[in-house]
């Protein structure tokens, strides 16, 4: 359970900082994302499944696709540990959280969206740390 704990922090220390596509704040400053939207199990001998629920700023957000594909980008990139990754939108907070959820979890879509340079480059901005 701990191990399990700060595998959570770990995780939300990561995705904190992304920075919102259309706003100069982080996911964090607009409470996106939340340390209690982080889960964190063992689902074998060191490996966990990471599971992230977002809370999109407004029901209808039109870039709430484009914050998960942020979100599994970075983890993609920055988790130390194997692991396999869900990420959902908070039940009930966006009109098209079905769709969305489902985009953002098949792996397809995702590399096909990464593929498209005016997507990656806005995600990469979302992504980089600031110096």
């Amino acid at each position: 359970r701990a191990m399990e704990h700060d595998r959570a922090i770990e995780v939300y220390d990561i995705i904190r900082t992304i920075r919102d596509p259309e706003k100069p704040n982080t996911l964090e400053e607009l409470e996106v994302v939340t340390e209690g939207g982080v889960e964190v199990q063992e689902i074998g001998e060191d490996e966990y499944l990471v599971t992230i629920r977002f809370t999109p700023t407004v029901p209808h957000c039109s870039l709430a696709t484009l914050i998960g594909l942020c979100l599994r980008i970075k983890l993609q990139r920055c988790l130390p540990f194997r692991h396999k990754l869900e990420i959902y939108i908070s039940e009930g907070t966006h009109s098209t959280e079905e769709d969305i959820n489902k985009q953002i979890n098949d792996k397809e879509r995702v590399a096909a969206a990464m593929e498209n340079p005016t997507l990656r480059e806005i995600v990469e901005q979302c992504v980089t740390e600031p110096e």
